[in-house]
């Protein structure tokens, strides 16, 4: 049975003009595939504290998990009516909806580059 492999999730500078224009980026191993889910912990301090190993006031974090799914994983596994209830229920438009504002944009700055 193959080990899971862990991704790690990286951010280029403040300060750089890089590939990702600072969305932060997933580095896939050869022989990896990115994975269609992404388990991330969101930490919270509390503003409650607790005593550490040496009696010093640590402060509590609450941890909730959230699940971050591929979209192109779903749109290929789902029909375009549910595609288009999970893009409803992410805040965003139908496919059709969103392909056809992209492009309207897309046109509007080629024509802007004429």
């Amino acid at each position: 049975m193959k080990k899971n492999w862990i991704p790690e999730i990286y951010y280029e500078e403040a300060d750089e003009t890089g590939l990702t224009s600072h969305i932060p980026f997933v580095a896939v191993p050869d022989g990896e595939e990115m994975p269609n889910l992404l388990y991330i912990f969101e930490s919270r301090d509390t503003g409650e504290f607790e005593p550490g190993p040496d009696g010093e006031d640590l402060p509590v974090q609450q941890l909730d998990l959230h699940q971050y799914a591929d979209m192109a994983a779903l749109k290929e596994n789902l029909d375009l009516q549910t595609y288009d209830l999970v893009r409803g229920a992410l805040g965003l438009e139908p496919l059709k909806t969103a392909s056809e504002i992209g492009k309207n944009i897309t046109a509007r700055i080629r024509s802007n580059l004429q």
